[in-house]
């Protein structure tokens, strides 16, 4: 009898262990498709441009807000739509952020002016400020210390998919026709798959445990909204009206808001009050490498792809789908090192960011080479090639920074912690564009005449992209050695 009970509890412990692996699994590929349409839908509009113009008789300008006013709106409201996670729970702010994100992909599917269009991609990007930080605090609660590079790997994975293959997806979807719908398309796509992630959300996600008293600080949450546009707005338009004389007054009065949101932070901690962002997290040495950290491995990343996209369609004449291509070799390259980054990467921090930005330096280097040697005629498998290795770096590099990152928060701040995370990366993202884009488009126009002038601007671009791996490879020495412990925080510095 004693033995059978005890095998029928093995039975029921072995099975409740199934069932939450399953559910862990299905929390997964809830974030990973969220993460994936993020990524899809900052970038799936570009290509589609002419064809809005065209059929809502908008200029450029205008149309051009379509791409802008996501990208801005998510990472003007990333570091509140953090916190509201933490004072409203992350399963409701996640739900609302997808929920919000699906209805306004129909708003813009419906469109039938250019400010309703627009208004409706500002609609997005808000709602995925509520969504990214919520999934990061999910995964902080569903998964193991050592399963964060796992989790962070697949919706970095799928962050990345969704970002490379936005504009062939859009493409497509505008030649398509389907129904006759031409570029609505792009939009109408989000809404069924919207909808059934909601539903499954629903059903596999548990509730963050929210504050007994939930209050945002209305003062601060003006105040980072408006340092976050002032810092973005010159970042992400700046080049494309030739550098004005408002865009370093914009960057000035945005450090200034910067100052005042930091000491209103600390005023409201020394008081008792509830801050935006815990000024206690910046005392975490961990958290504060980390952040430096991810924000200029963001920014190289990031300026990588950029660089290299504009070569290869306007200096080697590539078509977007080629070049779509060689370039989606980078997700592969992480996909490369999945396994191996989330089993073992969390347990050696330092070594894996430095190998990883090594890896990043070298396909740099291997694409520079290949501009320089190849002229404006490089072949698809070289590129590809160089692309794939970069992607590994990056595989190797970002997840586990996630784990470090994740690891130093507390479970009551994760949202806020989630937020800064987020908005750092986007912030990264941002200013890697604008300065290497500068230096990549200053040399072209300097260069213009010449045979190989795509070929210099590139090399100029990406030595600067090297220095920028580099400093992430003698960064990674301020990570902690070795990760944490199942329930426990990283270790110390």
């Amino acid at each position: 009898m004693v033995r059978a009970t005890s095998t029928e509890t093995r039975r029921e412990k072995t099975a409740e262990q199934e069932g939450r692996s399953r559910r862990r699994w299905a929390v997964l590929g809830v974030l990973g498709v969220a993460s994936f349409f993020d990524g899809l839908d900052a970038n799936i509009v570009a290509v589609s441009l002419p064809s809005i113009q065209r059929d809502l008789g908008t200029g450029f300008a205008t149309a051009q807000w379509a791409v802008a006013g996501y990208s801005l709106a998510t990472a003007v409201l990333l570091i509140t739509g953090g916190r509201l996670g933490d004072l409203h729970g992350t399963k409701r702010v996640f739900l609302a952020g997808l929920g919000g994100f699906t209805l306004f992909s129909g708003v813009c599917a419906l469109a039938v002016t250019a400010e309703m269009l627009v208004a409706g991609r500002v609609g997005q990007g808000a709602m995925a400020a509520l969504m990214l930080p919520q999934a990061m605090a999910v995964t902080k609660r569903h998964f193991q210390p050592q399963e964060w590079g796992l989790a962070s790997a697949v919706t970095g994975v799928a962050i990345t998919a969704g970002s490379i293959g936005g504009p062939v997806v859009g493409g497509f979807l505008t030649d398509l026709d389907l129904f006759g719908t031409g570029w609505r398309a792009v939009f109408w796509i989000n809404v069924p798959v919207g909808a059934v992630t909601l539903v499954c959300g629903a059903r596999v996600l548990s509730e963050g445990r929210a504050r007994r008293r939930p209050m945002l600080d209305l003062p601060s949450t003006a105040l980072v909204t408006a340092a976050s546009l002032g810092l973005m707005y010159p970042l992400v338009q700046g080049r494309e009206h030739g550098w004005p004389s408002w865009t370093p007054v914009m960057l000035a009065v945005a450090a200034g808001l910067w100052l005042l949101f930091a000491i209103r932070q600390r005023r409201c901690a020394v008081k008792g009050r509830e801050p935006l962002v815990p000024p206690s997290l910046f005392r975490l040495p961990s958290f504060t490498a980390g952040l430096v950290t991810a924000l200029l491995t963001f920014a190289g990343a990031t300026s990588f792809t950029f660089v290299l996209t504009y070569y290869l369609q306007f200096g080697a004449a590539w078509s977007p789908t080629r070049t779509a291509l060689a370039v989606a070799a980078v997700p592969l390259g992480i996909a490369a090192v999945f396994q191996l980054t989330w089993k073992y990467g969390p347990h050696r921090p330092r070594l894996f960011v430095a190998s990883g930005a090594l890896a990043m330096s070298g396909g740099t280097l291997a694409a520079m080479a290949l501009a320089r040697s190849a002229g404006t005629e490089p072949g698809l498998l070289p590129v590809m090639a160089a692309a794939f290795v970069t992607g590994v770096g990056t595989g190797l590099c970002t997840p586990v920074l996630t784990a470090v990152l994740l690891g130093t928060l507390p479970p009551h701040d994760a949202g806020a912690g989630a937020g800064v995370i987020y908005a750092t990366t986007q912030f990264g993202s941002a200013a890697g564009i604008a300065a290497i884009g500068a230096v990549f488009f200053g040399v072209l126009a300097k260069t213009a005449a010449a045979k190989d002038a795509y070929a210099d601007a590139m090399g100029a671009a990406l030595w600067c992209v090297l220095g920028v791996f580099l400093l992430v490879a003698a960064m990674s020495g301020c990570l902690p050695r070795r990760g944490g412990t199942a329930g426990g925080p990283v270790a110390p510095l």
